[in-house]
């Protein structure tokens, strides 16, 4: 479901949106709730949608996110599970309804994502959700990360 601010100011005072079942732990801290929220706006102001909310069963299960306004049709995204629903295939659901979306809008050409190197479960979503790995880079506070890429159309 594609988030409105709204949604992010339930987020932040704790409770799931659109009557949704709040999780214990719920998706992130408030501290990355808030951060999300805040690359949300800013995404909003020049592209939509800027963020999904990921639910299961009335459950909000996880979020996933546009990192920042698309370059050259190029979509990054940035996502995350709740901790106890994590391996239930949820993110890969999610990420290819995402696929879908992107393979029908003219102006976007890609999706991408990056992964930790060690973050074996999360390149196995990417590569089940038909992301092929294309490259890697170190980031000064990440790491060295995988790149990913989803070829919409």
């Amino acid at each position: 479901m594609e988030t409105t601010e709204d949604d992010y100011a339930a987020l932040l005072r704790g409770q799931a949106p659109r009557g949704l079942l709040w999780l214990d732990p719920p998706v992130a801290p408030p501290d990355i709730l808030a951060m999300l929220a805040d690359v949300a706006a800013g995404v909003r102001a020049h592209f939509a949608p800027a963020s999904w909310l990921i639910a299961a069963e009335g459950e909000l299960v996880g979020l996933c996110s546009i990192t920042r306004p698309p370059a050259d049709g190029a979509v990054d995204l940035g996502y995350g599970i709740a901790p106890g629903r994590q391996g239930r295939g949820h993110m890969r659901a999610a990420l290819r309804a995402i696929a879908a979306w992107a393979d029908a809008r003219p102006d976007v050409a890609a999706l991408t994502a990056e992964t930790a190197e060690q973050n074996i479960a999360s390149q196995r979503v990417l590569a089940r959700a038909g992301f092929a790995r294309v490259g890697t880079r170190v980031d000064a506070e990440d790491g060295p990360l995988i790149r990913w890429r989803y070829a919409a159309g």
